[in-house]
């Protein structure tokens, strides 16, 4: 296990995100899966182990990113790729939308992925090598 990647993916509680932390932990990769809710990945995925950290993290928060991704590097000693998959979307037109709700969404679908890519650059340049793939749609 020592000269798998290690993983950070966003957004694991459902959806895509689920998914593929289901398959990197089958094929023996380290994985630090965020998600709001940490209870919610315990519940999908078990406690805390060698391969897998569950991380609680706010992506419109800049420091609960940092201390997302400081806490993975404690953990498994670096990052070798990052997945920002987490966003949301509001079913309903754009005059329906209240300002807020359109802040609210750009918080996480933009300037959350911003946030951990920023976050991310520094650890990846120090190990000279590191993936950023960022999902959307």
């Amino acid at each position: 296990m020592k000269n798998k990647k290690v993983w950070f993916v966003t957004g694991c509680s459902k959806g895509l995100g689920h998914a593929l932390v289901n398959e990197l932990l089958e094929q023996g990769y380290m994985v630090s899966a965020t998600s709001r809710s940490k209870q919610a990945l315990i519940e999908a995925f078990g406690n805390e182990s060698e391969q897998f950290l569950p991380l609680s993290m706010n992506l419109a928060d800049e420091e609960s990113v940092k201390t997302a991704l400081k806490k993975t590097v404690l953990k498994f000693g670096r990052v070798d790729v990052v997945v920002n998959n987490a966003g949301y979307t509001h079913l309903a037109t754009i005059e329906e939308m209240s300002d807020k709700a359109v802040r609210e969404l750009f918080d996480i679908n933009v300037f959350g992925l911003l946030n951990v890519i920023r976050a991310t650059l520094p650890i990846m340049r120090k190990q000279n090598s590191g993936h950023i793939f960022n999902v959307s749609s």
